[in-house]
């Protein structure tokens, strides 16, 4: 698992109005390290100009310094239109530094109206990224995106590029060259475009995608990372940006050794959604840099922004490594350790969702139970290791009292469900999901400590409602700690965690009516659909843990992480860009609803983290991963 942080000092490059040639958009950026100083090659547009026809824009290639791979100054045009194959436009560099010459690939617009037939790539050969030696048309077809390997493969200049960006489907390609001259020998382009099936790197995950490459790959030791472009629904209705990373293998880069298993980046902050061209992010150039990936890419069309990943993380995720073994949730070897149970019929229909709780040394679990018709109820178990359980009740602890969680006269589809509790002084607060056949509101209950451990039930006190009526509202619950001298409550509002305050833990007199967006789905990532809390925030020296589900398109159910701040618990300092727990096995792969994993609490003992969870709505489990390992995960 890795997390993804965008730069603080995002976007790093926007237009100057100063600047004629760059006052609409300046983005697309692709750093070099040249001596002490980042160099970056970027996209530059003009406003249209009135007085020349075609009434359009122009892109100009600009390079600008920076000293500290944040700040860029000296901003100026390094090369624009001077060829009859880029006199309407030259777009989105690619720099690579090969003996002493720099080679600046870029699009080249030969035409207007624009079409496959006048979009092709270029090349621009510099000594010092200050003056441009020569320029050549590369591929005599439609192609975008190319750039060079930073070094020989065997002794020949390589090369990625995409072809048929706009025909479509577009496809990643490797090329390799004998000589330089060869990288615009229009007779050694046509050669090798009559065997393109042989050197096409599939990376389309579906017929309606198009990919196209975003950085120049990287060597690191375990292969080629290369940074691309993933944009899902292409031209539809559902379109959505995202950035994935390929490793291809040292020796033979067309030959893919591992990647990510989709987009871990998609628009999600003002200057990606708003710009030039909206909700777009378009990865055009990376470094290694100390520990950490830093991919540049364009956000809106408008602006270059930055974010980094550290790269141990991400190598070990992509390949899947035994130190990422060691470093995930693991499963209990005896799971499920809790299952229906025949002939209790309250629970025949499945076990799933627990809360759970350490007192006395020992773990206590509440589960929901739910009947062939859908009744839910909560039931009691309670294991000393964490692992075994050692007893477990034959009736529920937890039943339907009030009209907003039963229907008077009905038999189905109602009841207490989800439970998430928590300790607050002598109490245990216990949230869940009331539902009476209409729409799911929150409720709250508690019973006090020496209560629960008597196992005296029926001193739960009557539940309250706290959410409004007719708003779905589920996956709740009560930070430990007040903040400023207020409890923060959180849940879900329709697919979006929330969050709210309270002035005291009354619930006869406090509800929830606000949402303060905490936490949003990212559409075209495994958590696109919606997103809830999977228990209680816990607090560690970094931040609170909040561990969370995410749902993607299809229904699958998945575990993220996040780190929220330890004074303004609204604020995400660190959140997963991968899950870092999913289906995998059998019990959650099938059940009642397949590709499940929900838990709604997690207990921290001797540094490792247990989370209770139900696997596919029928059964429950148990996995673990060390403290250290899942905050590492987290860095920020």
């Amino acid at each position: 698992m890795f997390t993804l942080n965008r730069s603080e000092h995002n976007p790093i490059l926007s237009p100057v109005d100063e600047h004629p040639w760059e006052a609409m958009a300046a983005f697309n950026g692709c750093p070099i390290l040249l001596d002490k100083n980042t160099y970056m090659v970027y996209r530059a547009m003009s406003e249209p100009d009135p007085l020349k026809e075609p009434h359009m824009s122009t892109s100009v290639v600009g390079v600008a310094v920076s000293d500290d791979g944040a700040h860029f100054e000296k901003r100026k045009v390094l090369f624009g239109p001077s060829e009859d194959f880029d006199k309407y436009g030259c777009e989105d560099p690619r720099v690579t530094k090969i003996d002493d010459t720099y080679f600046i690939f870029y699009t080249a617009l030969g035409g207007y109206p624009f079409s496959a037939e006048n979009i092709k790539v270029a090349v621009a050969l510099s000594k010092d990224l200050k003056t441009i030696e020569s320029k050549h048309l590369v591929t005599p077809f439609n192609a975008k995106a190319m750039a060079l390997f930073p070094e020989r493969i065997g002794s020949k200049l390589a090369a990625l590029v995409t072809v048929n960006t706009d025909r479509r489907p577009s496809d990643i390609c490797y090329i390799e060259f004998d000589k330089t001259e060869d990288i615009w020998s229009k007779e050694y382009w046509e050669s090798w475009y009559a065997g393109l099936d042989n050197h096409r790197i599939n990376l389309r995950r579906s017929d309606s995608d198009q990919v196209e490459l975003g950085a120049p790959p990287l060597k690191t030791d375990k292969g080629w990372l290369v940074v691309y472009s993933h944009i899902q629904d292409y031209g539809g209705s559902h379109t959505v940006f995202g950035i994935e990373i390929v490793l291809l293998d040292l020796a033979d880069p067309r030959r893919i050794i591992g990647r990510t298993k989709g987009s871990f980046m998609i628009p999600d902050t003002y200057y990606e959604r708003s710009g030039q061209v909206a909700n777009i992010i378009f990865p055009s150039g990376a470094l290694i840099r100390k520990d950490k990936l830093e991919i540049f890419y364009g956000a809106a069309d408008t602006h270059c922004a930055m974010a980094y990943i550290y790269l141990d993380n991400l190598l070990d995720t992509i390949l899947d490594t035994a130190e990422a073994k060691k470093t995930r949730f693991k499963r209990f070897v005896g799971n499920p350790i809790i299952s229906p149970r025949p002939g209790f019929l309250w629970e025949a229909g499945g076990t799933l969702n627990p809360a759970a709780i350490e007192l006395d040394n020992k773990t206590h679990i509440i589960y929901r139970g739910a009947s062939v018709k859908n009744v839910s109820a909560l039931g009691y178990a309670v294991s000393s290791d964490g692992f075994t359980i050692d007893e477990r009740l034959d009736k529920p602890i937890y039943f339907p009292r009030t009209d907003f969680e039963y229907r008077p006269g009905a038999d189905s589809n109602f009841g207490c469900e989800d439970p998430r509790i928590v300790v607050i002084g002598d109490k245990l607060y216990m949230t869940y999901t009331a539902y009476n056949g209409d729409t799911p509101r929150v409720a709250v209950s508690f019973i006090t400590i020496h209560d629960f451990l008597d196992r005296r039930w029926s001193a739960w006190s009557m539940p309250e409602v706290i959410t409004p009526p007719n708003v779905m509202n589920k996956d709740a619950t009560i930070l430990p700690e007040p903040v400023n001298g207020k409890y923060m409550v959180i849940h879900r509002v329709n697919d979006s965690i929330c969050a709210d305050f309270v002035s005291s833990l009354d619930f006869s007199k406090e509800t929830v009516d606000k949402c303060i967006e905490i936490l949003n789905p990212r559409p075209g990532m495994w958590d696109g659909e919606k997103v809830g809390i999977a228990g209680p925030p816990v607090k560690t020296k970094r931040g609170w843990l909040l561990l969370y589900h995410g749902v993607s398109k299809g229904r699958k159910y998945r575990v993220g992480a996040v780190l929220l701040d330890l004074e303004d618990p609204t604020q995400i300092k660190a959140r997963t860009a991968v899950p870092v727990f999913e289906p995998e096995e059998s019990y959650e792969r099938n059940g009642l609803v397949p590709n499940v994993v929900f838990p709604c609490n997690l207990i921290i003992r001797k540094g490792v983290v247990y989370i209770y969870y139900g696997a596919a709505d029928s059964v429950i489990g148990v996995a673990t991963i060390g403290l250290e390992d899942l905050l590492n995960k987290l860095r920020t």
